[in-house]
């Protein structure tokens, strides 16, 4: 037994190099791991779900679907390993995931997931393209960690990148047509209607235009419906996009509703201030142009200049320098 495994061990430092006997440890170590993870994640069937299981399936088909949900997720077993234990915790990725724009129940659970599974993925891939170089036998430990957990930590990362890159882009796009939906809501104010009747219509006017912007006046009107108290409802609309002009517009709405003043009023005043706004946002971008474009113009513009002034002088001076020599 001791010389299959002198032989085996001579045969990993002649494929691999000196590393290779570690190397195949670390890959059996990952191949474990990843055999029983599952096992150790699988959750254990608590008597009390049972007795709840039970007890919902005793009751009309329509009170299990409102009561229990979609029972479909595959991540429900794994949900304490891929849902933070801290509360904070939690509320600070499931509100990071909802002003992205992901609100399902399950986005915490499947953005660990995604980070999870890229992770491992990109660290697997990382390990076989490390070992089967043509030169793995002469790369050093250095090289070695870098072709591995580089890839892995990339992989990691890139779900909470996507993440904040769409949240981002969502708030940009909120701010870009929050002011004309403020003077599509003072129309209909002043038409007659009620604000709760004005947001369903702005919602439905700016589907097209703005959906992100519509989803949200149209989950503030659902709430409504629902009979959530309406200041409740604005400010969980303010926490939902994170944007600074909808946190004004929610205590402006607030604020009108409690000391009785018109919503009309309010609503025209604030409107007149996001046009100034946006005309000022407008005005800041057009004067940053100048300085971006700097860099661009002194690329293109000075080294084809300096050619055609100094080159005939480089070229006679070569000329006569070659002269001189002969």
């Amino acid at each position: 037994m001791p010389v299959q495994v002198a032989q085996l061990q001579a045969m990993l430092i002649e494929r691999f190099g000196p590393f290779g006997p570690l190397l195949a440890v670390g890959l059996l170590g990952v191949a474990l791991i990843l055999i029983t993870l599952p096992a150790l994640l699988r959750k254990k069937n608590d008597p009390l779900d049972r007795l709840k299981a039970e007890n919902r399936s005793a009751e009309p088909a329509r009170a299990d679907k409102l009561r229990s949900g979609n029972g479909k997720d595959a991540l429900q077993r794994f949900a304490t390993f891929l849902e933070p234990q801290d509360a904070e915790e939690f509320s600070a990725v499931r509100l990071r995931l909802m002003q992205a724009g992901y609100i399902q129940k399950n986005a915490v659970r499947i953005y660990h997931f995604a980070q999870f599974a890229l992770g491992l993925g990109a660290l697997g891939l990382g390990l076989v393209y490390a070992l089967s170089r043509p030169d793995a036998a002469d790369a050093t430990t250095q090289d070695m960690i870098m072709s591995t957990i580089l890839p892995g930590a990339i992989g990691y990362m890139l779900p909470k990148y996507w993440v904040t890159r769409r949240r981002a882009a969502r708030q940009e796009a909120i701010t870009h047509g929050f002011p004309d939906s403020l003077d599509m809501m003072l129309v209909c104010v002043e038409a007659g209607q009620s604000i709760d009747q004005a947001i369903i219509r702005v919602s439905q006017e700016l589907r097209a235009g703005f959906p992100d912007l519509a989803f949200e006046f149209q989950q503030v009107a659902y709430e409504m419906k629902a009979g959530k108290d309406k200041s409740q409802v604005l400010r969980d609309m303010a926490e939902r996009c994170g944007v600074t002009d909808i946190n004004s517009f929610v205590t402006v709405l607030v604020q009108s509703q409690q000391f009785g003043t018109s919503i009309a009023e309010a609503l025209r005043v604030f409107s007149a201030e996001m046009r100034d706004k946006r005309v000022l946002r407008a005005e800041e971008k057009a004067n940053t142009l100048p300085t971006k474009l700097t860099l661009a113009t002194m690329l293109l513009t000075v080294p084809p200049l300096l050619l055609i002034l100094i080159g005939p002088s480089i070229h006679d001076i070569a000329v006569n320098i070659g002269t001189l020599t002969k």
